[in-house]
C-alpha cells in the first residue's frame, strides 16, 4: 500500500509540472522552427560529420555507441571526435594532449582519449566553431570524419549523417518534455534522424518488439531502426597497479564470494547493478549524480564504505566514465588504489543488424565526396 501511495505522489509531481512543460515546448518549438524556417542557419561542412546524440537527458548509452563507430572507422580514417566537454573546468576549444584529465576536457572526452590515443579528441560548446578550428589543422592533422557526441540539440551545424539514440526502457515516444519528464525537445524532432538506435535493449528482443517499436516510433521511409545492447567486458584496473589475484575475471570473484562496493556517477545504475549481482551475493551501490565530481566527503564515504565490509575478499567497481574521473584523484590512498577496478561495456546489435548497420556508416563516408559532387 505505502510503494502504491509514494508512486502515485510522483505521479502528482510530475503531472503539476506539465504547464512547465507546455511553456518549455513553446520555446524549444519556436527555436527548431527558426531553423526549418532558415532563419537561423545551420551550417555543412566539406568532410563527412556524424552526429551522435538522442532527445532525452542523458542516459542512452551516447559514447559507446560513439566508441563503435571510432573503432569502425579509425584504420580507414584520420578521425576526430568533438563534444561540448560537460563539466569541464575549462572553456573555448582544446585539442585533448597527454596532460588532458577529465576536468580538462570532460570524462567522457577523456575515456575516448584515453581509449584511442591515436585519434583527435577536441571540446568545444560551440561545435560550429570547434569543426572549423579542425579543418584549420595543418593537412597532415585535419580529420577526414569528425564524430560529433551528444549533438542532436546543436542546429547550428547540420551534419551529414544524424544518429538518434533512445532507451528502449523509456523510449521518447513514452516520454515528456522537461520538467515532467525527461524529454529537451518535443518527440517529432525525431524526423531530423537519419538513423535511430534503440539502445540498451534486452539480448531476448524478437522481430515482434522490433514491429512494436517500429510502429511506436512512426519513422519515416528515410529513416533506419536499429536495436543495440551492451556487453560487459572484463573488470580492468583503474591504476594500472598488479595484483596477485587475477580480480579481472568476474567467474572467479564469484567462485571465491568477494564482496563488491559499487560507485556510480551515470544516469541510469540498474542494468550494471544486474549484471554484477550474478556474480557476489553482497553487492552495496553508493549512487552519484551523472558526472558527478567526487566531493572530499564522498571520498571518504567512499573509503569508509570499502572498510565496514567484513568480508576481506572485496573490491571497489565502477564505470569506465566514473574511472575517468577517478583515476587522477589525489584523495585516494595509495594502499586503497589496488582495489579499484571499472567494468568496460562495448555495444552490441541485436537482430542480425550490425553487418548492416557497419555497411550504412561505411558507405556513408566513403560516398560522402562523391554525393556531394553530384549534389
Amino acid at each position: 500500500m505505502n510503494s502504491i501511495s509514494q508512486v502515485d505522489k510522483k505521479i502528482k509531481i510530475y503531472d503539476s509540472l506539465l504547464p512547465l512543460s507546455w511553456l518549455y515546448e513553446i520555446g524549444v518549438s519556436f527555436r527548431n522552427q527558426l531553423f526549418d524556417w532558415g532563419i537561423l542557419s545551420s551550417e555543412e561542412f566539406p568532410i563527412p560529420v556524424i552526429s551522435i546524440g538522442n532527445l532525452s537527458v542523458g542516459g542512452t548509452g551516447k559514447t559507446p555507441h560513439t566508441e563503435y563507430i571510432v573503432n569502425l572507422l579509425i584504420n580507414r580514417y584520420k578521425v576526430a571526435v568533438l563534444s561540448r566537454g560537460y563539466k569541464r573546468k575549462t572553456k573555448g576549444f582544446l585539442i585533448a594532449n597527454e596532460l588532458s584529465t577529465a576536468k580538462t576536457i570532460g570524462d567522457e572526452s577523456f575515456q575516448i582519449h584515453k581509449k584511442f590515443p591515436s585519434i583527435i579528441v577536441a571540446v568545444d560548446s560551440n561545435r560550429r566553431r570547434g569543426i572549423k578550428k579542425l579543418l584549420e589543422l595543418p593537412e597532415t592533422e585535419k580529420p577526414e570524419v569528425i564524430i560529433l557526441d551528444d549533438a542532436f540539440q546543436h542546429r547550428y551545424v547540420k551534419p551529414s549523417l544524424s544518429i538518434l539514440l533512445t532507451d528502449f526502457n523509456r523510449p521518447f515516444y513514452e516520454d515528456k518534455l522537461l520538467p515532467s519528464g525527461l524529454l529537451r525537445e518535443p518527440r517529432y524532432g525525431s524526423s531530423r534522424a537519419d538513423i535511430v538506435i534503440c539502445t540498451k535493449c534486452p539480448n531476448s528482443l524478437k522481430p515482434i518488439d522490433y514491429r512494436l517499436v517500429s510502429n511506436n516510433m512512426g519513422l519515416y521511409p528515410y529513416q533506419d531502426l536499429f536495436f543495440s545492447s551492451f556487453k560487459y567486458r572484463s573488470l580492468h584496473p583503474v591504476f594500472e597497479q598488479n595484483t596477485n589475484i587475477k580480480k579481472e575475471c568476474l567467474e572467479y570473484l564469484a567462485k571465491n564470494d568477494f564482496s563488491f562496493l559499487v560507485v556510480t556517477g551515470i544516469a541510469k545504475p540498474e542494468i550494471l547493478m544486474e549484471h554484477l549481482e550474478q556474480y557476489s551475493k553482497d553487492t552495496k551501490l553508493l549512487d552519484y549524480p551523472d558526472h558527478h565530481q567526487f566531493s572530499n566527503k564522498d571520498i571518504k564515504h567512499i573509503i569508509k564504505t570499502f572498510e565496514d565490509i567484513t568480508n576481506d575478499k572485496k573490491i571497489i567497481v565502477t564505470t569506465e566514465k566514473d574511472a575517468a574521473r577517478l583515476i587522477n584523484d589525489a584523495r585516494i590512498p595509495n594502499e586503497l588504489k589496488q582495489y579499484f577496478f571499472y567494468l568496460p561495456i562495448e555495444v552490441i546489435f541485436l537482430l542480425e543488424q550490425e553487418d548492416l548497420f557497419k555497411q550504412k556508416i561505411e558507405s556513408h563516408v566513403k560516398n560522402f565526396a562523391r554525393n556531394r559532387i553530384m549534389a
